[in-house]
């Protein structure tokens, strides 16, 4: 089973100013002749990690990870104002430009896999490869299941303390109810939102319990800025058209894809992964049998390193 890739330092940073007030922290690290490839992190809100570089042979790929706004280390942190998914869309047609790209690899998972895939079929002519994981459609039926009534009744422990800091009268709609403290002026009742929003997803996320992976999502810069906008993205609907990604599909028929997921994803579950594959059944779709949502999961990460060395393969024969 491959092992992913040690770690290594940027070679280029950049703070790229797109709408005001948002500036957007991007990055290059590996080859900077290789196949450019870009890091499409989960949440919305999530950031970027050092670990997110180590999915790519630094030797063949030119690996470009960015913060998306109101993460990481954008600027400003958390916020939502013209923060949705058209602008996140453009966000990432800015950095190709910025940095002289004519066409490049998209690599992205659950979340980042939706921005992906909307990213793809607005412009399918720059996309060289798409390397997908943990599949999220962002249909209103997805959100439901994590947030409401789905994933309860795997982990009723942890959903038990989900919806504690939530009055009774208001658990009918646990998504409004988070909403409206994460975005009110109550800065202790916001933090104590963020954080049991971001620790519900974290111990969701894996198969086997991580507990390092829940002290990253409980970490309180972290969780504010991702409980915050998942919460403002969802309550939207992820500012798309019902079943978009779907029905859209067609527009990705001639790019390469891998689909990975876990078969035991309670985050995303599998159906999704199913539902985008009918859907583009030029894709290559693995499932893998011992995952759950993260892409830290052996098996995961095993496949992902797969897809990248088989799209640098393919690439590297097609352009001579």
């Amino acid at each position: 089973m491959r092992k992913a890739f040690p770690a290594i330092r940027p070679y280029s940073t950049h703070n790229i100013a797109v709408t005001e007030p948002h500036v957007l922290y991007v990055e290059e690290s590996g080859n900077p002749e290789g196949i450019p490839v870009l890091f499409v992190h989960g949440g919305p809100g999530g950031g970027t990690r050092q670990t997110d570089r180590c999915f790519f042979d630094p030797d063949k790929y030119r690996i470009i990870l960015f913060d998306q706004r109101g993460s990481g280390q954008s600027k400003p942190h958390a916020r939502l104002e013209d923060n949705n998914t058209a602008a996140l869309v453009e966000d990432i047609e800015t950095i190709r430009a910025t940095l002289g790209i004519d066409r490049w690899v998209i690599f992205g998972g659950s979340w980042g896999s939706t921005l992906g895939l909307v990213y793809a079929q607005t412009y399918p002519e720059l996309v060289l490869g798409l390397i997908l994981r943990g599949i999220f459609l962002c249909r209103d039926e997805d959100i439901h299941w994590f947030y409401q009534h789905g994933a309860s009744h795997i982990f009723p422990d942890y959903w038990q303390q989900y919806i504690q800091i939530i009055p009774e009268a208001e658990r009918g709609d646990m998504l409004s109810a988070y909403y409206s403290r994460l975005t009110g002026d109550n800065e202790i009742e916001r933090m104590s939102a963020a954080k049991a929003w971001s620790v519900w997803e974290g111990r969701c996320a894996t198969l086997r319990a991580n507990d390092a992976l829940v002290d990253h999502f409980a970490n309180p810069h972290m969780a504010m800025a991702m409980a915050r906008i998942e919460a403002h993205f969802f309550v939207n609907k992820a500012f798309l058209e019902p079943n978009q990604i779907v029905n859209n599909a067609r527009r990705l028929k001639d790019i390469p894809g891998t689909i990975v997921h876990g078969r035991y994803d309670m985050v995303c579950p599998v159906n999704q992964a199913f539902a985008l594959s009918n859907a583009w059944p030029e894709a290559k779709l693995k499932i893998i049998a011992d995952a759950g949502h993260s892409s830290s999961e052996p098996g995961t990460t095993d496949a992902l390193l797969c897809a990248t060395e088989q799209l640098a393969h393919q690439i590297s024969i097609e352009s001579h």
